[in-house]
């Protein structure tokens, strides 16, 4: 069995941010939940403990733990307070489980119950949850409507946060609304994020750093490239203004450091001031968010890249590829016409509009591994050639490098003054 693994968000549904990541394993109930196996046990205990800081970051963990990873206390790999163990029907008929629950609930752990049913072995657990899980997909049906209303207001009145699972377009967001969930997961929970940012805004951690590098009196270009190429507005933004009449450059600029080179010291530092003056912007949850989401992708596709035999275009456009795959969220405006506004490859364009060609199966990967859907993920990684049990490592290693630049642009932004008093004094 091939094993992946894989972060969904978890959105506080009228609110616009992440209060936690499910940790998504590629499921095989014969061999997960089989008493005599303990192999697969093994894997996943291994790997946990081996990307736990990677997967562990300022919101709540979800992970599903069969009865084999509970009895060997995996869950004790991860910080109680950020924590949720979800236990489901396969536990909930082992012998021992209420034994091994009530221990964990004792210590401090929050549970959560996964596809919640009405039925007697799941209200034998109610008393221990915190989380209610509800899949709603594709459930329409005016019954089916009024079963959810019945359970989430039975679930609430018992003093239980729904979650509702499933949630693949915006027809299931808005059934999620009506039925008063407090929390939604699924596919379409990045997109209903993205819709919330504000246009052509910049991560302000990030600018700020932007703002400090060129400020110097010997700024560092290769430190500067990393700083822009981490931030798919600015990354736009840098190469639509080098490729423009006022450059008139004979030949157009499609990677940054070329954009960098090109535009040179001096007027670098007046665009960042100029960006500067519309850029008072403040946290923003959402914005967040997709830049995360966009930063994942870049990673991921430029470490995937390296493993796929002709891969048509460098690393670095692999990068770019995952990279503005979020645009059309931070610019006004359809994919089309921004990626024709920049000089980026034709295969970037194909694959991230068309879905097409081998870049455009690698993003179809990326796309279909972020949502678990598993069967796709095993077609796509074996015609790129990728190596079985690649991904899910890969994934996490680039999980691990976005969670560690993240944390530096928090510090970077807590510790930043006023921009105002930055661009006098660089007047």
């Amino acid at each position: 069995m091939d094993r992946y693994v894989t972060r969904q968000p978890i959105k506080a549904l009228k609110e616009d941010r992440i209060v936690g990541y499910e940790v998504l394993f590629q499921k095989d109930y014969n061999s997960i939940y089989s008493n005599s196996d303990v192999a697969v046990a093994d894997t996943i205990s291994d790997f946990l403990m081996q990307n736990s800081d990677s997967l562990a970051d300022d919101k709540l963990t979800f992970v599903t733990f069969t009865p084999a990873l509970l009895f060997r206390n995996t869950p004790k790999i991860f910080a109680k307070e950020k924590m949720v163990i979800q236990i489901e029907d396969h536990v909930m008929i082992h012998p021992l489980a209420p034994t091994i629950i009530r221990k964990y609930r004792a210590e401090g752990y929050e549970f959560a119950i996964n596809d919640f049913q009405f039925s007697p072995s799941y209200f034998s657990m109610l008393d221990f949850a915190t989380y209610i899980k509800i899949d709603i997909g594709n459930k329409r049906d005016p019954k089916e409507k009024i079963s959810l209303v019945n359970l989430v207001n039975t679930m609430k009145g018992l003093d239980k946060k729904c979650i509702a699972t499933g949630v693949k377009d915006k027809e299931d967001y808005a059934l999620a609304l009506e039925i008063n969930a407090d929390f939604v997961e699924g596919s379409y929970v990045a997109e209903a994020l993205a819709k919330k940012v504000n246009r052509m805004e910049f991560l302000q951690g990030n600018f700020f750093q932007l703002v400090v590098e060129v400020s110097k009196d010997e700024p560092d270009i290769e430190q500067i490239e990393q700083i822009i190429s981490r931030d798919a507005a600015l990354s736009y933004a840098l190469l639509k203004i080098v490729n423009s009449a006022h450059f008139a450059l004979r030949r157009r600029v499609s990677s940054i450091r070329q954009a960098l080179v090109t535009m040179g010291i001096s007027q670098l530092k007046q665009w960042v001031y100029l960006l500067s003056f519309n850029n008072d912007s403040h946290h923003d949850e959402a914005l967040e968010a997709v830049m995360k989401l966009s930063f994942l992708r870049a990673n991921f596709a430029m470490a995937l890249s390296d493993h796929v035999q002709d891969f048509p275009i460098i690393r670095s456009e692999a990068y770019m590829m995952g990279m503005f795959s979020t645009l059309q969220y931070l610019i006004n405006a359809p994919l089309v016409e921004i990626l024709s506004e920049i000089p980026v490859a034709e295969e970037i364009k194909v694959a991230l509009i068309d879905k097409e060609g081998i870049c455009g199966t690698l993003y179809k990967l990326i796309l279909s591994y972020e949502n678990a859907e598993w069967k796709n993920v095993k077609l796509m990684s074996d015609e790129l050639g990728l190596p079985s049990g690649f991904l899910a490592q890969a994934y996490m290693d680039c999980v691990e490098t976005v969670n560690g630049i993240w944390n530096s642009l928090t510090i970077s932004a807590e510790q930043e003054p006023d921009l105002t008093e930055e661009r006098k004094t660089h007047a």
